[in-house]
């Protein structure tokens, strides 16, 4: 790996974030599709 400057510690941060943003994306995208379905149901009744 290029050396870039950032100690490890920084390294660490930015994956902790970067797997939080991930879960975040992962999990909204559930949540919007199970949204959009039962939006879904409710006008085809």
């Amino acid at each position: 790996m290029a050396e870039t400057g950032e100690s490890a510690g920084e390294i660490q941060s930015h994956v902790e974030t970067f797997n939080g943003f991930t879960a975040l994306m992962k999990w909204g995208t559930v949540a919007v599709f199970l949204i959009a379905a039962f939006v879904v149901f409710l006008i085809a009744r």
